[in-house]
């Protein structure tokens, strides 16, 4: 898978009590790793941001960072991306740096944020929590959206489907952006993967934007693991009416998706879930009746 993945050689202990294990305990193997690697992110002559983040799809993770930031949030309002010359110490080229250039229009941000965002925090370097409460010109309150409960259940287990890298490395979080049809069936748009769940959203939304389908109205955004206040955030920028997790959300993130108009689900694990903000757009009429 190119860059995505890379080959090492390793040492595994196998401590099963197994006769082979016994005989061979220590063996030499091959495993696969997901590929971890920076990414500045340019506006012309200035560097906003730098993300630790798995290559590729590079052009959807600054599109979509840029809508999450709240500085674009339509498709002709950003004019191009492109890699800048960068090489490594054997004269390769990283495609670590990505430049892109907006509209003239576009109010640009007066710095950058002068850190880099980690593969697992998607607002470092944020000054204030007032600050990433970003108002955002797609907002998801007005959605008419509903969802049968058994259909968000089912979302997991598709997106888990779906998952190619992970399948391969155990080691990327996955995002996948489900359209929810007038017959309550589910179709999944885009998926995109990364050691960062962060950057996996931004690269889903970044998708859209790049399609000219922003905001997301009639859609669920199902990830892989908790809900953190950025994903809501980044969900509420890009229109999406409801977010569900096979984790937990954190207290703020459950506040937010209050005040954005955004289902929020929770411990999504097939058999059951849970609603932490915008219960009504869960429809339950597929539930067997409880016994008393």
């Amino acid at each position: 898978m190119g860059r995505v993945t890379q080959r090492r050689k390793i040492h595994k202990f196998v401590l099963d009590g197994s006769p082979q294990a016994l005989e061979h305990p220590v063996r030499f193997k091959e495993d696969v790793l997901a590929v971890e690697e920076p990414l500045e992110i340019r506006l012309g002559e200035m560097s906003f941001a730098v993300t630790m983040r798995t290559p590729g799809d590079d052009f959807d993770l600054v599109a979509g960072f840029l809508v999450s930031e709240g500085i674009i949030s339509e498709p002709g309002q950003l004019v191009s991306e492109r890699f800048c010359a960068g090489e490594d110490e054997d004269g390769v080229q990283t495609f670590n740096v990505v430049d892109a250039q907006l509209r003239p229009d576009v109010e640009r941000p007066a710095t950058g944020r002068n850190v880099y965002t980690s593969s697992s925090c998607g607002i470092c370097g944020t000054d204030s929590i007032e600050a990433v409460r970003k108002s955002s010109r797609h907002s998801p309150k007005e959605d008419p959206l509903t969802v049968p409960v058994r259909v968000l259940a089912d979302l997991p287990d598709k997106l888990r489907e779906a998952q190619a890298v992970f399948s391969k490395t155990g080691g990327v979080h996955a995002a996948g952006l489900f359209k929810i049809h007038d017959d309550g069936t589910s179709e999944l748009l885009c998926l995109r993967e990364d050691v960062g769940r962060h950057n996996a959203v931004d690269k889903v939304v970044g998708w859209a934007l790049r399609s000219g389908r922003l905001p997301l109205t009639g859609t669920v955004l199902q990830v892989s693991g908790r809900a953190s206040f950025e994903l809501v955030q980044k969900a509420a920028m890009a229109g999406i009416p409801v977010l569900s997790a096979v984790s937990a959300p954190s207290s703020l993130a459950a506040d937010l998706a209050d005040e954005s108009g955004i289902t929020l689900v929770g411990f999504s694990r097939g058999h059951s879930l849970n609603a932490y903000a915008g219960r009504w757009r869960i429809r339950e009429e597929d539930l067997a009746p409880s016994v008393a």
